[in-house]
């Protein structure tokens, strides 16, 4: 590769993070508004002004380049957010209403308190546009987070995630309710059709992705044609795209699928292997990630070029600076949401409907409610469809405004956080608390080793390191340099067994038979009721009854939960954990994955002592 290839590609990967994302946002609004207001001004209003056309026999849809990117592009936007909606109520943070309740209340008076806030300021002269700061750019919104924030900030992202989603979601409902005129009821009447006909292909598990897509496509024009703004359409769309976590069976007969393949590498053989490893990913989390990049490296990007450049000449700016409609939406966007959010969030807090995330302080929460006042594309959707004229102008000018003034606001908060509240970190711990203790933990090698491994596992988990040959697939790299050790975490909400089960192996390791029950039980996870317990003990040569006197001492069962203690400590919330010399890995745990960060880490080790 030469040095332009990997410039460029260095680039790339830039800009596919969050914080580089939101730059090139910045950069795009800038880039058009400097367009708008240059001597080529001209050429920016005839790009707007493109007329394209699409005619398929008596099926005509014929819109200007700005109504296509509004109208068209971003309802794949639309339905990005739907589809992250969905994902949160089946896995995600929705699904827990102890986790969900905080920000969804915190949401809520997101949205109420700014729409107060703009009326009560330019509710008399321009009441359409209270909409336009009810939305945050969630792209926005976690670039910045990631440039102003805490450097660990996962749970407050979370949290955030999980708020902008509540958010996004009635801001779509409003446009939909609030922004739509004249309703044409054949096409509305297709479009409800096919939201029906979404739903069935839903509810019969079907795992192609192109059924969809195809449903999705005649949705929108539907949708379109009916007067209906069709960011309503991509909502409603994402929201009826199945989502669920990986079963275990499916993943299972992918890997055999791929073996098949390994031993005959011929088409027809991989593309069936290809179809096994698509059906163990719902379809929601396929098409996610087949979307993201375009939406946040494309769509959005030009989005911003056709909304943001507001030709400011002629008075134009100081006409705006005097206008109520400017000064609503800024005020709704940056006072609103940073009061809306944080009030919204304590009172929850206070009423005990929840708590925020491990780690997350009120600091962090009031520093990420400023960053939500970052409207940007929400915000000049409204816009485009709540004004016309100098008001637009107007509107879009205060958008802009709130934007500057939520990231210095943001940057401010998080400052005082940090400086004044101790709160320099919004996130669970990194650090394995307490550390590898050979005398105590479970420990396959030497504790002296160079890498060592901890595992914080389940014994109904479908995916801890005994099920998956992770452990094996480690020694094998590493060999004589790896310790291999792991710890209980019974997750007994989803796995009614686990506890009892890690009892038993506690109990035998009494007898010096932990490893081997560890496997037993690993090796049978269906199978794990009291009498199968005992008879693997009996399998094992166990003295039954010193076995049985074991399983009922508390101090078996207090060993098992201070595990869980120190899986608490140490940020591990689920299962496999696994903590690589002393630091939680966040990402993938497949073998290749983890090799390659321990390897990573073992060359920056050299290189340090290299230079010491």
């Amino acid at each position: 590769m030469s040095a332009v290839d990997a410039g460029v590609q260095r680039v790339i990967e830039r800009l596919r993070t969050e914080s580089g994302s939101a730059l090139l946002l910045v950069g795009v609004a800038l880039f058009a508004l400097v367009w708008a207001n240059s001597p080529f001004s001209a050429s920016y209003e005839h790009l707007l002004e493109i007329p394209i056309m699409v005619e398929i026999g008596d099926f005509i849809i014929d819109m200007d380049l700005h109504h296509w990117v509004n109208d068209g592009l971003m309802v794949v936007f639309f339905f990005l957010i739907g589809l992250e909606v969905r994902q949160e109520f089946a896995v995600g943070s929705l699904r827990d209403r102890r986790r969900a309740l905080v920000p969804l209340v915190a949401g809520l008076a997101g949205v109420a308190l700014p729409a107060l806030i703009y009326l009560a300021i330019a509710g008399g002269e321009a009441a359409r546009g209270w909409g336009a700061v009810v939305g945050t750019d969630t792209a926005f919104l976690l670039g910045a987070l990631a440039l102003l924030g805490p450097a660990m900030s996962n749970q407050l992202r979370v949290f955030l995630l999980t708020l902008t989603v509540v958010d996004d979601f009635l801001a779509v409902s409003i446009i939909g309710i609030f922004y739509t005129d004249d309703l044409a009821v054949t096409p509305l009447l297709i479009a409800f059709v096919c939201l029906g006909l979404l739903w069935l292909l839903g509810r019969s598990r079907q795992w192609r992705s192109s059924p969809y897509v195809v449903m999705i496509v005649v949705l929108w024009a539907a949708t379109l044609l009916s007067g209906i703004h069709p960011s309503l359409a991509g909502m409603a769309a994402g929201l009826l795209v199945p989502a669920a976590a990986p079963e275990r069976e499916d993943v299972i007969r992918a890997k055999y699928l791929f073996r098949d393949y390994w031993q005959s590498p011929q088409a027809r053989v991989a593309r069936t292997a290809q179809a096994g490893l698509a059906r163990s990913i719902s379809v929601n989390e396929r098409l996610h990630t087949v979307i993201a990049a375009p939406v946040a490296l494309v769509i959005v990007p030009i989005f911003a070029l056709v909304n943001a450049g507001v030709d400011l000449r002629g008075g134009v700016l100081g006409d705006a600076l005097r206008s109520p409609v400017t000064w609503g939406i800024v005020a709704g966007l940056v006072v609103g949401k940073t009061l809306g959010i944080s009030l919204g969030a304590w009172a929850a807090v206070r009423l005990r409907l929840g708590t925020l995330p491990d780690g997350v302080g009120p600091g962090s929460v009031a520093g990420g409610a400023a960053l939500s006042g970052i409207g940007f594309t929400m915000s000049l959707l409204i816009v485009s469809l709540a004004f016309e004229g100098e008001t637009a102008r107007f509107a879009v000018i205060g958008v802009l405004i709130a934007m500057g003034l939520s990231w210095l606001l943001g940057w401010v908060v998080f400052r005082v956080a940090r400086n004044r509240l101790g709160e320099e970190s919004a996130d669970l711990p990194m650090v394995l608390d307490p550390p590898l203790d050979p005398e105590r933990d479970h420990i396959h090698g030497d504790p002296a080793a160079p890498v060592v491994v901890v595992e914080y596992f389940d014994f109904e988990c479908p995916f801890c390191a005994r099920s998956t040959g992770m452990g094996d697939d480690l020694r094998a790299h590493f060999g004589d340099d790896l310790c291999f050790a792991v710890r209980h975490l019974p997750l007994e909400d989803v796995h009614p067994r686990a506890l009892d089960a890690a009892i038993v192996a506690e109990a035998a390791g009494r007898q010096g038979k932990f490893w081997e029950m560890y496997g037993l039980l690993f090796g049978s996870q269906a199978h794990l009721e009291d009498d199968d317990l005992v008879g693997y003990a009996d399998q094992l040569g166990l003295d039954l009854d010193q076995f049985a006197e074991d399983c009922a001492d508390a101090q078996v069962r207090d060993r098992v939960r201070d595990d869980e203690a120190s899986a608490f400590a140490s940020g591990a919330r689920g299962t496999p954990t696994f903590f690589l010399n002393g630091i939680r890995h966040r990402g993938p745990h497949d073998a290749r994955t983890l090799i390659a960060a321990l390897e990573q880490q073992r060359a920056a080790d050299r290189s340090l002592r290299g230079r010491l």
